[in-house]
């Protein structure tokens, strides 16, 4: 029984260890050709958001508005593809639900 345990204080070890990286690691989506940029952690915690002035149009709001929303969806996609192979290391590649 106690290898098993110690198995598991260093699986959780690697694992704690894993989210600390994906908390500091910044992940950056874009959208317009690079117009809009969000900025997220590898933990899909918002950072930023930027927007070249050249992309503000007072006449056409909801283009903005759409280059924003691409922007994060990149940025989240992209973490999540982080997350998944930090975590595919320690889990072996198997897809455990509430662990990504």
């Amino acid at each position: 029984m106690q290898p098993n345990m110690k198995m598991i204080q260093q699986m959780q070890n690697r694992m704690m260890k894993i989210q600390q990286e994906l908390e500091e690691t910044i992940v950056q989506g874009s959208a317009g050709g690079g117009v809009v940029t969000a900025e997220v952690t590898g933990q899909r915690a918002m950072k930023s958001i930027k927007i070249d002035p050249s992309a503000v149009d007072p006449d056409d709001v909801e283009m903005l508005e759409d280059l924003v929303l691409a922007a994060v969806s990149d940025a989240m996609e992209k973490a999540l593809k982080l997350n998944e192979e930090k975590m595919s290391v320690l889990t072996g590649g198997m897809k455990i639900p509430g662990l990504m």
